[in-house]
């Protein structure tokens, strides 16, 4: 594997945030609920950062817990709390986020509690959010090396130590919703995307291990955000395995996604892309 670049931008200095886990309440009589994302904010400007669980082993360890778990509208609730969240933050300073907050938490309470507020010291809001969602909500993992087979937290939180090293997480955008391209209120999202010489990039993880059916998924988004795009595109998936065609799940995968244009790149080669992704970004 090519050593992770050492081109990470210096430390900034700690800053005192504030966050709130959130938890799926599926009866309020019984007083039941499961942690399901995490919102991190910077009290003093506002700034914030909101994750909810959205991969399949995080469904499957709600449905052991509530059967009768509604993933649909589970889904959704990303996108109706950062909805609500802008709705309220248009009104202008004069709103607190902790006053948006507890407006939301009264009327979405039925599937949605926001636990009390916390503090926290830190120096990145994307680094925070990412640790406080695997302390409290992603399903526990034992530690694996890169390259070895793992679900899509493990492939994002690599793919985020090299962007960060690379020096260029500031220039992504994350959790890129596609219902501007698909349909409205569709809650797929893709993981990450960039702008660089006219042309838009998105690149997306992909546990072919224990997912290789999401490449169908994601080459359906593709080819809707090609064909509805105003500008260029290009799509990559980083893969939590090197694929090879002598398999017949690897090359199911690798035609998939060929097919509707997407490039696969190994997290073992992914080090070596965002090296020669940076050099175009920077120019």
């Amino acid at each position: 594997m090519a050593e992770i670049i050492e081109m990470a931008p210096s430390r900034q200095p700690e800053r005192s945030l504030a966050y709130h886990v959130l938890r799926y309440v599926p009866n309020l009589v019984r007083d039941e609920w499961v942690n399901i994302g995490v919102l991190v904010f910077n009290p003093r400007t506002g700034e914030r950062r909101l994750r909810l669980i959205e991969d399949p082993t995080e469904f499957t360890r709600i449905r052991r817990l509530h059967p009768s778990v509604n993933e649909a509208v589970v889904r959704a609730l990303r996108d109706e709390l950062e909805d609500r969240l802008d709705s309220w933050a248009d009104k202008g300073p004069s709103m607190p986020l902790q006053t948006i907050l507890r407006k939301c938490d009264e009327t979405l309470s039925t599937t949605l509690q926001i636990a009390p507020q916390k503090g926290v010291l830190a120096d990145d809001l994307d680094a925070e959010l990412e640790r406080l969602y695997t302390d409290h909500v992603a399903v526990p993992r034992a530690y694996s090396r890169v390259g070895q087979p793992g679900n899509r937290a493990t492939i994002r939180a690599y793919c985020a130590q090299v962007f960060r090293q690379a020096g260029i997480w500031d220039r992504l955008e994350k959790s890129i919703r596609l219902a501007e391209f698909t349909f409205p209120d569709d809650p797929a999202r893709l993981d990450y995307g960039y702008q660089r010489n006219g042309t838009r990039g998105f690149v997306h993880t992909l546990s072919v291990t224990r997912a290789p059916q999401d490449a169908k998924s994601l080459s359906y988004n593709v080819q809707h955000i090609a064909g509805k795009a105003r500008y260029q595109t290009e799509f990559a998936a980083v893969t939590d395995v090197s694929l090879s065609r002598d398999n017949d799940r690897h090359r199911f995968v690798v035609d998939t996604l060929r097919e509707a244009g997407v490039e696969p790149i190994p997290m073992e080669g992914f080090a070596v892309w965002v090296a020669k992704l940076r050099s175009s970004l920077l120019q």
